[in-house]
């Protein structure tokens, strides 16, 4: 895996929610380093630490979920080694129950599949149905590590760009918790 700057200077191979992520922060001018994986996705702890290595950044864990009902849905983003305790994040957020959202609500939402979870996913989200929740922690990083919702490459840019452009570009407001994973 080698590291590199901005956009790929080709599209050829890459999915269309792929491009429209890389257009994205292009169109934000958000300055981002991508690493490429595409024989390796970043499936398992050692695929992640090769990518964060490479990065020099700890990928965020990114997990989709809803209320029993499924009515509601949740995008939380937490460090990639905190330990995810839905009690914990379910009393913060004053929810009786959450769950794992299903892959088709989270292609109907955010137009990415199992394991290419990403806050880039929001921009497929028109009509804000999904709430995003982020652990204090990340914010308090300088780089912030995700998929271009695709786990066959993964990015880094300021966390400042994603507090200061992204974010508000979308029209989300984030809902900060504080996660100890106990």
């Amino acid at each position: 895996m080698e590291l590199y700057h901005g956009s790929p200077e080709t599209m050829e191979g890459r999915s269309d929610r792929e491009v429209r992520s890389y257009e994205l922060l292009d169109r934000l001018h958000i300055d981002f380093d991508r690493t490429d994986h595409f024989d390796t996705p970043a499936t398992t702890m050692e695929v992640c630490a090769e990518v964060d290595a490479v990065l020099g950044v700890k990928i965020c864990k990114n997990l989709f979920l809803c209320n029993r009902q499924k009515t509601a849905f949740y995008l939380l983003i937490m460090p990639g080694d905190k330990p995810f305790k839905t009690k914990e994040l379910s009393g913060q957020m004053g929810i009786s129950r959450l769950s794992f959202a299903d892959e088709n609500a989270m292609a109907e939402f955010l137009d990415v599949r199992p394991g290419s979870v990403s806050v880039l996913g929001l921009m497929n989200d028109h009509e804000k149905r999904v709430t995003l929740v982020v652990d204090e922690d990340v914010l308090h990083e300088e780089m912030f590590g995700c998929h271009p919702c695709e786990n066959t490459s993964s990015i880094r840019f300021k966390t400042a760009d994603l507090t200061e452009k992204l974010l508000p570009a979308l029209g989300v407001t984030p809902t900060v918790v504080r996660l100890v994973g106990e």
